[in-house]
């Protein structure tokens, strides 16, 4: 491959950036500058394959934000079996006898009172 040698001018802001790049990377400045430049030139020839990457992000990201919801759903039920679990032994451990009204009463109130405090509100 025969090379071609161009002169460049940077603001010193970009500079400053290649130069960080080039030391994080471990290698010199001119290098990060050769890659960089080619990287540019490939994006810049190829448009279509960044918006195949963005495209394939966010559908990734779409596909995250959906097993997060379903994380949320599954750790709310088990918040409410805790919760609920708590109010019967505490109920038996009390030898109380109680409706089931009043325990459906006391899971949703102590429910409520564990989501507030998991939110950063006080009870």
């Amino acid at each position: 491959m025969k090379l071609v040698r161009h002169t460049v001018r940077l603001p010193v802001s970009l500079d400053k950036a290649l130069r960080a790049l080039a030391e994080r990377r471990g290698i010199s400045v001119y290098a990060m500058l050769q890659r960089s430049v080619k990287t540019g030139v490939a994006t810049l020839a190829d448009p279509g394959a960044r918006d195949a990457i963005s495209s394939e992000l966010v559908s990734e990201l779409a596909s995250v934000s959906n097993r997060i919801v379903v994380i949320e759903h599954m750790l709310d039920r088990a918040l409410f079996t805790a919760c609920a679990a708590y109010c019967y032994a505490r109920s038996a451990g009390l030898g109380e006898r109680t409706t089931d009204e009043i325990a459906v009463t006391e899971i949703n109130e102590a429910y409520d009172r564990q989501r507030r405090l998991s939110q950063g509100k006080r009870p």
